[in-house]
Formats: C-alpha cells, structure tokens, sequence
C-alpha cells in the first residue's frame, strides 16, 4: 500500500514538475510519508522513477482478434493511445522530452522491455493473421512495417498533443491498411 502511494506521488510529482525537479522530499510529502520510507527503498531519483513505471504503466494485454485486420488494428491503436494518455504515460514523455539519449537510456530499455516489444510483437500476430485470411501481403509481416504506427503515433504526440480517437482511426485507415494490403 505505502509503495504504491509513492508510486502515484512519484508519477504525479514527475508530471507536474519534470524529472529534473522531481525530489525524494516531494514524493515523501505527495505519499503522505516520511522521506526515510523512500531512501530505504531506493537510494536514487532513477531507481525509485524507474521502478514506479516498471509497476504502473498498463500492461499490452491480449493481442485482439477481432476477424478482421481493421479491427484488430484499431483495437491495438486505441489501447496504445490509451497507455500514451495514461499518467505513466505522461511520465514517459515527460522523460524523454527532458533527457538526453545517454541519461535516457535506463528510461528506454524499461520501455522497449514493457511497451516497444510486446507492442511490436501484437502487431506481428495481427499482421500475420491478417495474411492467414487473405487481408495481408506476407512481404508486409516486417519489424519495419510493426514500428510505423507507434511511431508515428509518438512523432504526433511530440508535435501536435496526445492523439484523438479520429487520429487513430486515420492512422489504421490511411497509412497502416494501404502499406499492408493484399
């Protein structure tokens, strides 16, 4: 119970105040607690950051299959959209918009082990299937072709705020059906 409220007050404190004034103090007020509670958990900002994302960012969950490509790909794109408005989401940009790519770099593996793969790999099963029932060339099964919504789901986030559900749909109907159709 302790350890998720300082999960939240740390998410929380990240997000209002960006990671290069997030303090252990804060995140000690923010969870109601004493700040000897939070050293004797983590001994740094990167470790208790870390392992608060590590346990609250949503998980992939089940890959859709829904019988066809546009709604298990819509279904896949809204879930990702969901995780980017999340508040570990928000975390999230909040770090990668703040460090550089060296100071990043635990930030990014944990991403790539929690978010970038298993999504990447839901795509891979949704594309495949899709070449099972004739909706799919196989020649578009590629990593490549996996990475395109996400990042351009990531690019309009930067540039233009988090994605709408219109967006969304945009993306599955103009970009990802045109590259992958049989």
């Amino acid at each position: 119970m302790l350890e998720q409220a300082i999960f939240q007050a740390t998410l929380d404190e990240l997000v209002a105040s960006g990671y290069a004034r997030l303090s252990m103090e804060a995140v000690a007020a923010g969870a109601q607690t004493g700040k000897a509670a939070v050293y004797r958990r983590w001994a740094s900002k990167e470790e208790l950051v870390l392992s608060a994302m590590r346990a609250m960012l949503p998980p992939v969950g089940p890959v859709p299959d829904t019988g066809s490509l546009r709604g298990d790909l819509l279904e896949l794109m809204r879930s990702a959209r969901s995780a980017m408005l999340s508040l570990p989401g928000s975390a999230v940009r909040v770090i990668m918009g703040e460090l550089d790519q060296e100071r990043a770099r635990p930030f990014l593996g944990l991403m790539h082990e929690c978010v970038m793969d298993p999504g990447k790999a839901a795509v891979l099963e949704v594309l495949r299937r899709g070449t099972g029932r004739g909706e799919v060339r196989p020649e578009a099964v590629t990593p490549l072709v996996a990475d395109v919504a996400p990042a351009l789901m990531l690019y309009r986030a930067k540039m233009q705020g988090p994605p709408t559900d219109a967006d969304v749909v945009a993306l599955v109907d103009e970009v990802l059906l045109p590259l992958v159709r049989a």
